[in-house]
C-alpha cells in the first residue's frame, strides 16, 4: 500500500519519452484531461478516490515551444496539426488536496513525484474553486517540481459570469505558466501539454516560496540560507515541530490572494446563481429530508434500470438464441468431433448467453449512475452519509468506497485507500463485498422476474438496500466490539451542479458495459471451460447430471443448505462456481439445467417457489465474496487473515440470513 511501482496501465518502454504527471484536487477534471491527452477511458466522477493508484499513457506534445501565458488555445487534445510532435508518457496520479497529505492514495501521489521519474507537473486546477485548489499549487511549487497550471472548466467558471486572468496568477505564482482549459471539449489542452514537455526537456521553474512571518522566516533562514532545498528541509522540520497549523494557515491566505488576484471583480458577478445552489443544498443534504431524498433517488435509478433494461433483454435474448442455433447448426453441418459439438453446444453458447442477455440492465444501471456523478449529486449522497456512517463508526468519507462496491467490489477495496484512518480503511475493506456488485444484479434479475411479475424492481432494490444494511450492522458491530476508535473527520467539498455531458455520461456507462462484456469474455468463458468439463465426468454419464462431478459436487453443498430449503444439488453447484466469479451462478444455473438464456425462468419454476427464490437471493448476496475480492483485501491489507476472516464470516451470516428469511416465511404460512 502506498507504492507508486504497481500501475494499474502500463505503456510499451520508451527511454526518450518525457513523463508529465497530472495532479489535482478531487472534481478538478484531472482525469478527464487525463482521457483526452491519452485516448484512455479511465473512470471519472464527482467524489474523491476515482482514481487511487498511478496510471499511465501516452501523449504526443508539440515541439514549438509555447507561449509563458496565454488564453485558451483552439488546438484539439490529441494534436492534429502538422507540426513535429514527441511521445509524452503522461501519468495520471490519485487526486489529492494537500501534497502531504495523510491518506493512501495521497501518499502514493507525493511518492510518485519526488522518485526523481517527473520531468514535469500538470497542476488541474478548477477556475470555479480557485482558494482550495491553488493551496496544493503553493504545496508542489514550494516542493521546486516544474510546474504548469491547467485552469480548467474555464467554460462553466465564465457561464457564472467569472472572467480568471491568467497573467494575474502566473505573476503571483511566480511566473508559473497557467494555461485555460476545457476538459470535455479538449480546449488549451494541446498548449498545456506543450508548455509541461517544454519543462521537462530541462527548462527551470520559478524560485518560489512562501512568507511564514518574520519569527518563523527567521528561523528558515538561519538554517536554509539561500539553499532551496534546504529551506524544503526546513520547512518541513518546523511543520513537524508543530508550526504546521500556522504555516497552513499563511498558505491559505496566499491562496486566497492569488484567487482575488486573478478573479478581480467579476468574483461577485453570480451571486444570484451562488444562493439558488446553496438553496438546493439545504434541501438535498438536510438532515432528514436528505435521506428520503436519497432512497428516493435509488429507487428511481432502479426503476429505471428495468424499465429500460428489461424490453432490450428480450430482444438481446432472441438474438442470442438465434445465434446459438446458428452455431450448432455449423457444428453439425461441418461435422465435428462429439466432444467439441458439447463443449460449444451445451457448455460454451448455454454458459456465456445466461450472462450476456443481461448487459441492457447494466448499461442501464450505470447511465443512470453516471447522470448522477456528472450533475453532482453522488457528492450530495456523500455527505448526507456523514452521520449515518458516524453512528457506524465511521467517518462520512468510508460511504465513497462502498458506492464504488456497486460496480465491482474490487476497485471498492482500492478506494478505501482514500481513508486516512487506518482502522476506518479495514473496517471499509471487510464490509464492502457486501455491497450488491454488477456481478450479483443477473442473479436477481433472473430470479425476480420469474417470481414476482411487476414488483421485481421493488425486489431488487430491498435486496440491494439488505446489502447496505447488513454492511451498516457488520461495520457498527466491528468498531464497537472489535476495533474501537475514533473516525476520521470528513471534508469534501461540493462540486458545483451542472447539466450531464451526455458523451460523458455515455462513455461511463459503455465503460462499464464493456467491463462486464470482458469478464463474460475472459474469465467466464474459462469458467464455462471447468464446468463443461466436470459436467462431462466421469465419462459415460449424462452431461451435467446428478452423477457427473458437477452434480456431485453440488449434491455435497446441498446438505448444508437444507435449512434454507435450497437443497437440491443445482442449487449447490452454482454456489460453488459462484465464488470464482458471481456471474456463474447464473451460468451454472443454465449449464445443469441444459436452459438457454430465454427456457432458463421457466425450469427455475419447477425447483424454486417465490420464498426459496427469495432465500437464495439473499444467499448470493451476503455469502463469500469473490476470488478477486478475495484476492484484493489480500493486497491492501498485506495478510490473509483478513479475506480469511471476510470469506468465513460473510458464509456464515449469508447461511444464517438465508435460512431465516426461509423459516420465517414459512412460519407465516408462504409455500416453501
Amino acid at each position: 500500500m502506498g507504492s507508486f511501482s504497481a500501475l494499474t496501465k502500463l505503456v510499451s518502454p520508451n527511454p526518450a519519452a518525457r513523463i508529465i504527471a497530472l495532479v489535482g484536487n478531487p472534481n478538478s477534471g484531472k482525469t478527464t484531461i487525463f482521457n483526452a491527452l491519452t485516448g484512455e477511458r479511465r473512470d471519472t466522477g464527482n467524489r474523491p478516490g476515482v482514481t487511487v493508484e498511478c496510471v499511465e499513457g501516452r501523449a504526443l506534445a508539440r515541439r514549438a515551444p509555447a507561449p509563458r501565458v496565454t488564453a485558451a488555445s483552439a488546438l484539439p487534445a490529441r494534436g492534429l496539426g502538422r507540426e513535429p510532435r514527441d511521445e509524452i508518457i503522461v501519468v495520471d496520479l490519485p487526486a489529492a488536496y494537500d501534497f502531504d497529505g495523510y491518506s493512501e492514495d495521497e501518499a502514493v501521489a507525493r511518492d510518485y513525484l519526488l522518485s526523481g521519474r517527473v520531468g514535469a507537473v500538470l497542476n488541474v486546477v478548477d477556475a470555479m474553486n480557485l482558494e482550495r485548489n491553488l493551496y496544493l499549487t503553493i504545496r508542489l511549487l514550494e516542493a521546486g517540481l516544474p510546474l504548469v497550471v491547467a485552469l480548467n472548466q474555464i467554460d462553466q467558471a465564465r457561464a457564472l459570469g467569472l472572467s480568471p486572468d491568467s497573467d494575474a496568477l502566473s505573476l503571483g505564482l511566480g511566473g508559473v505558466p497557467v494555461v485555460q482549459t476545457v476538459a470535455l471539449t479538449g480546449e488549451g489542452l494541446d498548449e498545456a501539454l506543450a508548455a509541461a514537455a517544454g519543462l521537462a526537456d530541462g527548462q527551470a521553474g520559478p524560485a518560489f516560496r512562501v512568507d511564514y512571518g518574520s519569527e518563523l522566516e527567521a528561523a528558515l533562514a538561519t538554517e536554509a540560507a539561500a539553499d532551496p532545498g534546504a529551506r524544503r528541509q526546513a520547512v518541513r522540520r518546523l511543520e513537524a515541530e508543530g508550526h504546521l497549523p500556522a504555516m497552513a494557515a499563511k498558505r491559505f491566505e496566499l491562496a486566497a490572494r492569488l484567487a482575488r488576484g486573478c478573479l478581480g471583480p467579476a468574483r461577485s458577478a453570480a451571486p444570484g446563481r451562488r444562493r439558488a445552489t446553496d438553496l438546493v443544498d439545504r434541501v438535498v443534504t438536510h438532515r432528514f429530508g436528505g435521506v428520503a431524498i436519497l432512497l428516493a433517488v435509488m429507487w428511481a435509478v432502479f426503476k429505471f434500470t428495468f424499465s429500460v433494461g428489461t424490453p432490450l433483454i428480450t430482444l438481446v435474448s432472441r438474438l442470442l438464441s438465434v445465434a446459438g442455433r446458428l452455431v450448432e447448426s455449423l457444428a453439425e453441418t461441418t461435422g465435428a468431433p462429439d466432444l467439441v459439438r458439447s463443449f460449444v453446444v451445451d457448455g460454451l453458447v448455454p454458459g456465456m448467453g445466461s450472462v450476456l442477455v443481461f448487459l441492457p440492465l447494466v448499461f442501464a444501471l450505470f447511465l443512470a449512475l453516471a447522470v448522477l456523478e456528472e450533475t453532482g449529486y453522488m457528492a450530495r449522497a456523500s455527505c448526507v452519509s456523514d452521520r449515518f456512517m458516524r453512528a457506524l463508526g465511521l467517518g462520512g468519507k468510508a460511504f465513497i468506497p462502498l458506492v464504488l462496491g456497486f460496480g465491482c467490489n474490487v476497485p471498492a477495496i482500492l478506494a478505501a485507500r482514500t481513508l486516512e484512518n487506518r482502522r476506518d480503511r479495514l473496517v471499509t475493506i471487510l464490509v464492502s463485498p457486501f455491497m450488491s456488485c454488477s456481478g450479483r444484479l443477473p442473479v436477481y434479475t433472473l430470479f425476480a422476474g420469474a417470481f414476482f411479475g411487476a414488483r421485481q424492481g421493488l425486489v431488487v432494490f430491498s435486496v440491494y438496500l439488505l446489502g447496505v444494511v447488513m454492511a451498516a450492522a457488520m461495520a457498527k458491530l466491528i468498531t464497537a466490539r472489535i476495533m474501537p476508535g475514533e473516525s476520521a473527520d470528513f471534508l469534501m467539498e461540493l462540486p458545483s451542479y451542472r447539466w450531464p455531458s451526455w458523451r460523458g455520461v455515455l462513455r461511463q456507462a459503455w465503460w462499464q458495459a464493456w467491463l462486464f462484456i470482458r469478464k463474460a469474455g475472459t474469465i467466464i468463458a474459462a469458467g464455462v471451460v471447468v464446468m463443461w468439463a466436470l459436467g462431462s465426468l466421469p465419462w459415460g454419464v449424462a452431461y451435467a447430471s446428478r452423477d457427473s462431478l458437477l452434480g456431485r459436487l453440488g449434491a455435497a453443498v446441498a446438505a448444508v443448505l437444507r435449512p434454507a430449503g435450497l437443497g437440491n444439488w443445482e442449487t449447490g453447484a452454482a454456489l460453488v462456481f459462484g465464488f470464482a466469479a458471481k456471474e456463474f451462478v447464473v451460468a451454472t444455473l443454465g449449464l445443469v439445467h441444459g436452459a438457454g438464456e430465454q427456457a432458463l425462468p421457466a425450469l427455475l419454476a419447477a425447483h424454486f417457489t417465490p420464498l426459496t427464490a427469495l432465500s437464495f437471493m439473499v444467499l448470493a448476496l451476503l455469502y463469500s465474496p469473490c476470488l478477486a475480492t478475495v484476492a484484493a483485501i489480500r493486497k491492501e491489507t498485506g495478510s490473509w487473515k483478513w479475506p480469511a476472516l471476510a470469506a468465513g464470516y460473510s458464509l456464515v451470516l449469508g447461511l444464517g440470513m438465508a435460512t431465516a428469511v426461509y423459516q420465517l416465511g414459512r412460519a407465516l404460512g408462504m409455500a416453501g
